[in-house]
């Protein structure tokens, strides 16, 4: 027998057009894949951006907030004598205690317990007892 030349017979164009189309799926679900996983990269990299943005916010704002607290801290105690007169004992233990008081509220302050007008009042009630 001999084969057909010429125009391809109904099941030979049948299977040329299903091949065809196969592989057009094939392509375009691998191109929609990756579209997917590019887009799926770039909103990971937006994401951790973002991320970094909030930290270095963050960071910033409480390097701000203890800069603020270091600037309203009470100076440093005066260092106490080496060796205090006798009668200089009992004023030393009053300013002692004075300044005790005052780092206490120093501390509240700082942690958010106390208000600056507050931390005010409490402090002018100390320096006018003691």
């Amino acid at each position: 027998m001999r084969g057909r030349r010429g125009r391809p017979g109904l099941l030979g164009l049948a299977a040329r057009t299903a091949v065809v189309a196969g592989t057009a799926n094939a392509v375009s679900g691998s191109m929609q894949q990756g579209q997917r996983a590019k887009a799926q990269q770039a909103a990971d990299a937006e994401a951790y951006r973002q991320q970094q943005e909030a930290a270095a916010q963050a960071a910033a704002t409480q390097a701000a907030v203890a800069q603020a607290l270091a600037a309203q801290a009470p100076p440093p105690a005066p260092p106490a004598p080496a060796a205090p007169a006798p009668p200089a004992a009992p004023a030393a233990t009053g300013a002692d205690a004075m300044i005790a008081a005052l780092e206490r509220l120093a501390a509240l302050h700082a942690q958010g317990i106390l208000t600056d007008e507050e931390l005010a009042q409490q402090k002018a009630r100390i320096l006018a007892a003691g």
